[in-house]
């Protein structure tokens, strides 16, 4: 007899939840209604000249930094560079924002000095609460910009400030990142499917 261990157990489950989850994704016409629409605001952008413009907290600044290099570099794809910033790598500005002002205006002072009217900004929040990612947003907003929300759970505040808000089902934080990525990655394909 094989005596499984506690971590196989632990690992199994946790797998078990976000096949479940991403199974749940797969049913929800909505979503995948809105990730489609979103993808197509980003071609649009991209095809007459502006950029995405990616924020975020923790893994989701990761994340942020993840997308703008798959579109940056190539993700499947040779073809050319696509415009896309990630607004968490600019250390000295993210310093000096958060130390002059407040670290709630990190994202918003970039997207104010960056973003232009026919630009996408895209907030990263698992919770949809993330003050920071709030304030960059609205100021998106104020601009002209066109928003998309990746979130989870109810999608706090987040999923009223967007223009498409792709909201993973769950409360989970793991379980949300790891649907995010996936999220991020389906973007990039179908943006890269549109350009050579």
């Amino acid at each position: 007899m094989t005596t499984v261990s506690v971590s196989t157990l632990l690992a199994c489950d946790r797998l078990r939840e976000s096949i479940e989850l991403k199974q749940s994704m797969l049913a929800n016409d909505e979503l995948l209604g809105l990730l489609d629409e979103a993808a197509q605001a980003c071609i649009k952008c991209l095809g007459s000249g502006g950029k995405l413009l990616l924020f975020g907290n923790g893994g989701s600044a990761a994340d942020a930094q993840h997308i703008a290099a798959e579109l940056v570099g190539r993700y499947l794809r040779n073809r050319r560079a696509l415009a896309a910033v990630a607004l968490t790598t600019d250390t000295s500005s993210i310093t000096a924002i958060s130390n002059d002002s407040s670290y709630d205006e990190v994202f918003s002072r970039q997207l104010e000095a960056l973003g232009n009217q026919g630009d996408v900004a895209i907030g990263i929040s698992t919770s949809g609460k993330s003050p920071n990612v709030i304030a960059a947003l609205r100021t998106a907003r104020g601009r002209r910009l066109t928003t998309i929300g990746i979130t989870g759970g109810e999608g706090g505040h987040l999923r009223h400030l967007v223009d498409y808000c792709l909201c993973v089902p769950s409360n989970s934080t793991p379980r949300i990142q790891e649907a995010h990525i996936w999220l991020g990655h389906t973007l990039c394909e179908i943006i890269e499917l549109h350009f050579q």
